[in-house]
């Protein structure tokens, strides 16, 4: 914790995680303005997060990861990838950074427009299990897109980790609009419901992606493509004792090499 405090990198990291989920946040909700009667954009509102989100990958992942959101992070934690005191301070930064950029879009959207600012709500007929059940799936997919797409382990070119992460949230926005308008981010959930004061069924757009996060995280670490981890060492990287390797060096050939969250 304390070379991480002393770390320009470090607090350069907090600031991308909060400057890039301002902006994601920002156009994100831009996507779900009505500036015209009739149903929801379905395909814009989907293309439009996951362009969004592929590009601001592309933008800071070699800064901080570029997580953007707290169930992504709180993955990365449950596996051991990073500290407890990061994940914390890239939470907050993530949280305070959507309120940001939801009230930079209420402040410049017309009142008529703005509607409830993109809240999170469930489908008539939905309900709260059913909802929660959803999110857990979508933010399964979308968490356990993103270790495969960046684990350096993997042999081969797989093309943009950016443009696939970005086709993965599309995906979810594809389907889960239909049932809970598709949070799979907590901040971005969080956001609009700070600014309208509406907390309904709150929970489930935090809850939900959580659980998702952390299945994915475990199936994929230690399930589907197992980690050399002993107890010791992840304890000691989730109490930030182990300071991330030198940029540009690379790991020896005969030690197990380890998903960096400090690029994607």
């Amino acid at each position: 914790m304390m070379w991480e405090l002393k770390s320009i990198s470090f607090w350069r990291a907090v600031f991308a995680e909060f400057f890039a989920t301002m902006l994601f946040v920002f156009f994100g909700l831009g996507f779900t303005m009505r500036w015209s009667p009739g149903p929801m954009n379905v395909l814009l509102v989907s293309l439009g997060f996951g362009f969004v989100l592929a590009a601001l990958v592309q933008a800071v992942g070699h800064v901080s990861g570029a997580h953007l959101n707290p169930a992504v992070t709180f993955a990365y934690l449950l596996g051991a990838q990073l500290s407890i005191f990061r994940c914390v301070m890239y939470m907050i930064a993530q949280l305070l950074g959507a309120v940001a950029g939801a009230a930079v879009l209420y402040g410049v959207t017309p009142p008529s427009v703005r509607g409830n600012l993109g809240l999170n709500t469930l489908h008539a007929g939905v309900g709260l299990g059913q909802g929660t059940a959803v999110e857990i799936f979508l933010t399964l997919q979308f968490v356990l897109c993103i270790f495969a797409t960046t684990d350096i382990r993997r042999n081969g070119f797989m093309g943009s980790a950016a443009i696939i992460i970005g086709f993965s949230l599309t995906v979810g926005h594809f389907f889960g609009l239909y049932y809970t308008g598709c949070g799979m981010n907590p901040a971005r959930s969080f956001a609009p419901a700070i600014l309208t004061r509406n907390f309904g069924n709150h929970w489930v757009f935090w809850v939900g992606p959580l659980i998702g996060g952390a299945i994915a995280a475990l199936l994929y670490d230690f399930i589907l493509f197992p980690r050399m981890r002993g107890l010791s060492e992840r304890l000691a990287i989730l109490k930030g004792a182990h300071p991330p390797e030198a940029e540009g060096q690379q790991e020896p050939r005969s030690e197990p090499i380890e998903l960096k969250t400090q690029a994607l």
